[in-house]
């Protein structure tokens, strides 16, 4: 059941003919989004972000799409879902309709958004032992397009593949320069001493929501400074702590890389501040 077009339909595939520019040319992004009890998590910052990527990607954006009409939208599929008393995650994806190879025929879009039960309202910590390793076949390029969540995740999969065949939990990305810019699928913190810092977007990283939040958390802590600036792979070793952030997990310590173990607690400082702030939202 997803809501395509502002219509609730009983069909998850809505519309992904072989000819929709998302499916034939990567010609689409998309939001994941947290609901709880109805209530959207971080809305305002989804909303800018989404609309700053359909820019980005050059789509029309409709004159209808407010953040009161898309937040109804959400809402209204969380009803015929029956999810309303309970947690759940979004995906909203959009779209430029069919037409024309390459160049679009139109610069307008279509919609959907699919919903799915969550176990937990707030974010756990998971203290299982989480290994992580540099995914080096390939590259992601530093620039505006790697910061926006767009469905062009080749690297992400054969990443995962990567890390799935050699039983690590996770991978880190690295920028043509040779750079940390994320993990496959999260945003990444280092901790060294009580300075934190992650790397910035123009490294390629994802301009992530929960990376947002926690660097506007960590402004405000003044037992920690923060800084966003390029990661060598040769500080991994050296640091005392390793996270990595999403909307899903919220914060998940990462515990060893190669020989070297980490502590976390940091991660356990900054997510319980990170439920509160959510809560708050």
């Amino acid at each position: 059941m997803v809501n395509f077009n502002g219509k609730i339909i009983n069909k998850e595939t809505a519309n992904l003919s072989i000819n929709n520019r998302g499916f034939a040319y990567g010609d689409s992004v998309f939001e994941t989004i947290r609901v709880i009890h109805r209530k959207i998590m971080f809305w305002e910052d989804h909303y800018f972000r989404l609309m700053a990527s359909m820019r980005i990607m050059r789509m029309e954006i409709p004159s209808t799409f407010s953040p009161e009409f898309l937040e109804e939208e959400i809402v209204d599929l969380i009803k015929a879902r029956n999810l309303e008393n309970k947690p759940a995650r979004i995906k909203f994806s959009v779209f430029r309709k069919e037409g024309g190879k390459y160049t679009p025929q139109f610069r307008d879009i279509e919609y959907f958004i699919q919903a799915w039960e969550m176990e937990n309202a707030f974010y756990l910590l998971n203290d299982s032992p989480y290994e992580i390793e540099l995914f080096k076949d390939h590259y992601i390029n530093s620039g505006l397009l790697s910061t926006i969540k767009h469905n062009n995740r080749a690297i992400n999969v054969l990443g995962s593949i990567f890390a799935s065949e050699n039983n690590y939990d996770n991978c880190l990305l690295l920028n043509e320069k040779k750079q940390v810019c994320e993990a496959l699928n999260a945003n990444f913190f280092l901790v060294k001493d009580n300075h934190i810092k992650t790397p910035p977007i123009t490294d390629g990283a994802l301009n992530g929501i929960t990376r947002k939040q926690i660097i506007e958390i960590l402004k405000k802590l003044p037992a920690y400074s923060f800084s966003e600036e390029s990661i060598s792979p040769f500080e991994l070793q050296k640091a005392d702590e390793l996270f990595i952030t999403n909307v899903g997990i919220g914060i998940q310590p990462v515990t060893k890389y190669r020989k070297k173990e980490y502590e976390d607690k940091v991660a356990k400082d900054l997510l319980a501040k990170l439920n509160m702030r959510a809560r708050l939202a």
